[in-house]
């Protein structure tokens, strides 16, 4: 597994301004890597190197000096570039791009076949432009291994996309399956909440946080994408696959999802890759838009314009700005940036889901988004089968008042389809023959 104990400088190339390492950096640790330095430019990009050649020369010294195994680019790097970049470095240093360093993270937090799929889908869509090229440059030159890329295989590029269609019917079988245990759940009276935002927003605290004791469980186990617990801890993508757990509410049943983080800067394939992951967000009732707080402004809005181009493309759920980590910003800059942000997060919930602050505040905002349930009255006549119903309507609705008498009635609120299914049960009572 590639990031294991290795040691690895980051590179980095912008067009203007200064080069900020600290994403790939925690990219790097969060691969396994210990990052042992930096070399960073500010130009356009070399064709051949990313780099210019004099960075480069400066990149292979820094190499030498620190032994390091890897260099870890937080740039795309095209086919011709990285094999160039190999032939400039000391014997054995890999080269590995932003998005290769992505994929390797994916790969070792993948733990349902879900998540495995996605990962192997996006691996193929890394590599099929890789395999073009090879057969373009095979064709052209007709030198096998030109530029150090490999090996021309003529019917590797047709594995490639025969295996992308495949994984992605594969993955649409398993979307169609989640599809239908939502709508059993809909059904079943639960409204579903799902978090999302840029890892390291504190999501998967927000959702221990919100959760009872009570893990959610499907038909006969614990279905694969449901964890017992979600993860909290301060590193990029802790959480891969969906975490389903159910929230503490007096009057709802509402499960809440928490789904793997989005990142800056990721290529439309990559995005594509892991679309049913995202399809929990789309099809939830309402979304919880997570923000760290104590970002930098701009940093925020731009990550809060991001989350809503991805989220507003196929989501018609309510969307909520929930400003974490309050505990690490005081009332002034809080304050400040709720303004700044207003046009973009209005009416948005601060809370600390580390200290628990706020909490209730959220809570009784996710209940006045949430769909509103519908209030019925049914009369149903006193038969055997009465008292399971009545027990079937306290599961799946909050019940104000049942009289018992000659007939039982019961007033409750409930989803809308709770509320269908409640009196389709009682016509059958009703038509029941008396025995």
């Amino acid at each position: 597994m590639r990031g294991t104990n290795g040691s690895v400088i980051v590179a980095k190339r912008v067009e203007e301004g200064r080069p900020d390492t600290e994403e790939v950096r925690d990219l790097a640790r969060a691969a396994g890597y210990t990052v042992t330095g930096e070399v960073t430019q500010t130009r356009t990009e070399d064709p051949a190197l990313c780099l210019g050649e004099g960075k480069v020369a400066e990149l292979a010294a820094r190499v030498a000096e620190t032994e390091a195994t890897t260099v870890v680019f937080d740039n795309r790097l095209g086919p011709y570039q990285t094999y160039n970049l190999g032939t400039e470095l000391p014997a054995g240093v890999e080269v590995v791009d932003r998005f290769r360093l992505i994929l390797d993270i994916f790969g070792q937090r993948a733990n349902t076949r879900k998540a495995q799929l996605q990962v192997e889908l996006a691996e193929l869509r890394y590599e099929l432009p890789r395999a073009e090229a090879k057969a373009s440059l095979a064709k052209r030159d007709e030198r096998p291994g030109f530029m150090g890329l490999g090996e021309y295989d003529e019917s590797r590029e047709r594995d490639i996309k025969a295996q992308i269609s495949r994984i992605s019917d594969e993955l649409e079988r398993i979307e169609r399956t989640e599809q239908h245990r939502r709508e059993q759940r809909r059904e079943s009276g639960f409204d579903l909440v799902a978090l999302a935002g840029y890892t390291n927003a504190g999501k998967s605290t927000l959702l221990r946080r919100l959760a009872t004791d009570l893990e959610v469980n499907e038909n006969e186990g614990l279905h694969p994408d449901l964890d017992a617990t979600a993860e909290s801890e301060n590193r990029l993508f802790t959480t891969l696959g969906t975490t389903t757990r159910r929230a503490d509410f007096d009057r709802r049943d509402v499960l809440v999802t928490d789904t793997v983080g989005f990142i800056s800067d990721l290529p439309h394939w990559l995005v594509e890759s892991f679309k049913s992951t995202l399809s929990e967000v789309y099809r939830a009732d309402l979304v919880l838009l997570v923000v760290d707080v104590s970002d930098p402004l701009e940093e925020i809005r731009e990550k809060v314009v991001t989350c809503h181009d991805t989220l507003y493309e196929r989501n018609e759920a309510p969307i909520v700005t929930v400003l974490n980590k309050t505990d690490l910003v005081d009332e002034s800059e809080l304050k400040r940036k709720r303004e700044a942000l207003s046009a973009l997060a209005p009416n948005p919930v601060a809370v600390s889901a580390a200290d628990g602050d706020r909490l209730e505040a959220l809570a009784d905002r996710i209940d006045r988004e949430l769909p509103d349930w519908r209030r019925e009255r049914l009369v149903v006549p006193m038969t055997d089968d009465t008292m399971s119903f009545v027990s079937w309507v306290h599961d799946h609705a909050a019940v104000e008042d049942v009289d018992y008498g000659e007939q039982v009635t019961i007033d409750f609120e409930a989803r809308p389809a709770v509320v269908e299914q409640a009196r389709a049960r009682a016509s059958d009572l009703a038509a029941a023959p008396v025995e």
